[in-house]
């Protein structure tokens, strides 16, 4: 394709690599230099010698490279890509919440805008959650912004925790009779599901994880029809690695708008123009990192 040879010549012209997360369009996937989760996208972007990194996803994602890659342009090709969980807390309701609970250490979940990761004790994504919840021991922890990945860790733990009432809506939104009826259509099926989905959604899974760990978990399960509970851009990615398995959405409600925005022309006008940089403040930049290298400790 024309455009696909353009993207190519610029990005070699910018000295660009071109990250895209799991959820995106199959086209977009089929572009990446590396394919993945949020997290493990902007640990590779910081790892890169390239100068431009193209971040095929949305707005907290390509912050977050940022943070780890200051010395680098990070282009979003589409600057309304934005991510409504991430909205659901701002910086004001979180330093409520620290003010109602001294002490608490706050845990924040890496779909978090930089400004609520450098109000943050420590960053988690969703394979890590519980162990990090763990590490912090007897004390008590502010989770947030994911109501239903808050209550899954609390659940795995066995340990009360403060949640923020946010949620992601193409997760939160899958409901227990949709995810029925496609079981009962592939009786012999396993399910898995992302632990954004409501805790009555997992409570009939198989297997609980990220994107990352479903992945895995498509690989070595010996099943050969897999019902996909969360985002249906990553059926693309689970059907080219595993052509001999068959991949089933648990609901027609698992699409994220904001995950769709990114297109080939928005991919090719970035790096022709570069004018759709993302940048954070270096006083925030600072603080978001130290949640984030706890993290990684």
């Amino acid at each position: 394709m024309p455009i696909i040879d353009s993207i190519k010549e610029w990005k070699n012209k910018r000295r660009a690599v071109i990250l895209v997360h799991n959820y995106q369009p199959g086209e977009i996937q089929d572009i990446a230099d590396f394919l993945g989760d949020s997290l493990d996208l902007s640990r590779r972007a910081a790892s890169t010698d390239a100068d431009v990194i193209v971040f095929c996803g949305v707005h907290f994602m390509a912050e977050t490279a940022y943070i780890l890659s200051p010395q680098k342009k990070i282009l979003l090709p589409d600057p309304n890509a934005g991510c409504p969980l991430a909205d659901t807390i701002t910086v004001d309701q979180l330093r409520k919440l620290k003010s109602e609970n001294p002490g608490a250490k706050v845990v924040c979940y890496v779909n978090t805008s930089a400004a609520i990761k450098a109000e943050s004790d420590v960053c988690c994504t969703s394979q890590n959650a519980v162990e990090i919840v763990r590490r912090l021991g007897g004390a008590p922890v502010i989770f947030i912004p994911d109501c239903n990945l808050g209550d899954y860790v609390s659940r795995q733990l066995g340990k009360d925790l403060v949640l923020h009432p946010g949620s992601c809506p193409t997760h939160d939104n899958v409901l227990v009779k949709e995810v029925l009826d496609v079981k009962s259509r592939y009786p012999d099926a396993v399910l898995m599901a992302h632990p954004e989905c409501h805790r009555d959604v997992l409570k009939l899974c198989d297997f609980v994880g990220g994107t990352s760990a479903m992945l895995k978990f498509a690989r070595e399960t010996k099943a050969r029809t897999i019902i996909v509970g969360t985002e249906k851009g990553i059926i693309y990615r689970l059907k080219k690695e595993n052509p001999d398995k068959e991949f089933i959405p648990a609901s027609e409600k698992l699409v994220c708008r904001n995950m769709k925005l990114v297109t080939l022309e928005k991919v090719q006008n970035a790096l022709v123009n570069m004018d759709c940089e993302v940048r954070v403040p270096e006083d925030i930049r600072t603080k978001a990192l130290g949640a984030i290298q706890a993290m990684l400790a």
